[in-house]
């Protein structure tokens, strides 16, 4: 599992496996891109071995090839079969990618679209995909809904098959934090149900026929990110 953050969904995974709802899943090592992560303790709480959560910051190693080998030279130790990203912030390396090809999976708490303008790429993230959604469905008057996400990771943010979506509804009165505090719970369930599907050999894609963005609402999109960004430094 890798983190960045507070390790939410990672701690939800490894409770559910440890309560029996979640099965043949085996939680082998925690990789944490910086010490400050508040998950690392969480996930010890949790029972994960001290000595089989690791910090591998990106900002320790001269290039992001290098980087990468030390992230493959841990799961080659623990003989990793799938990554999940839990709110994982950096950019995954090409020959991680490459090494785990259809292998490592990522969760986003906003819809996607992949092929076309969504609500994911550089920059969305956290609290920046609820507020650009909920401006967004807001400014067009439709589709009063979000969704959590899980898809594969390729070498471009939030661009990978998506393989597992559910829909959360849009309150008239939400905020942002509103949204958040509704979608995390089914981002929680939506990861764990997609690792059980992997467990069982039946994972499948989500094919999305209707766009989420119209050709004419691109540059509103964009000016929902934009406010989002900026309302949200910190995501």
């Amino acid at each position: 599992m890798f983190i960045s953050g507070g390790g939410t969904t990672a701690t939800s995974i490894v409770d559910a496996i440890n309560n029996g709802t979640l099965s043949g899943i085996d939680p082998v090592c925690v990789i944490a891109s910086k010490e400050t992560a508040g998950g690392i303790e969480k996930l010890k709480s949790a029972g994960i071995l001290a000595e089989n959560i690791y910090i591998v910051n990106p900002k320790d190693y001269e290039d992001r090839s290098k980087f990468g080998e030390k992230i493959i030279e841990i799961c080659d130790k623990h003989r990793v079969q799938l990554i999940g990203q839990y709110g994982w912030l950096v950019k995954t390396p090409v020959n991680v990618i490459e090494r785990y090809p259809d292998k490592i999976i990522n969760q986003h708490p906003g819809p996607l679209d992949i092929g076309r303008e969504d609500f994911g790429g550089k920059g969305m993230y956290g609290m920046r995909v609820h507020a650009a959604r909920l401006s967004f469905v807001q400014k067009t008057g439709r589709d009063f809904t979000t969704e959590a996400t899980t898809h594969y990771v390729t070498e471009e943010f939030d661009d990978g098959t998506v393989i597992g979506r559910r829909v959360v509804e849009i309150l008239l009165d939400d905020t942002p934090e509103s949204l958040q505090s509704r979608v995390l719970p089914v981002e929680h369930a939506l990861q764990i149900q997609v690792l059980q599907e992997f467990a069982d050999g039946r994972v499948e894609t989500c094919e999305r026929i209707k766009p989420l963005v119209q050709g004419n609402e691109e540059k509103m999109l964009e000016s929902c990110k934009i406010e989002a960004i900026k309302n949200y430094p910190n995501g």
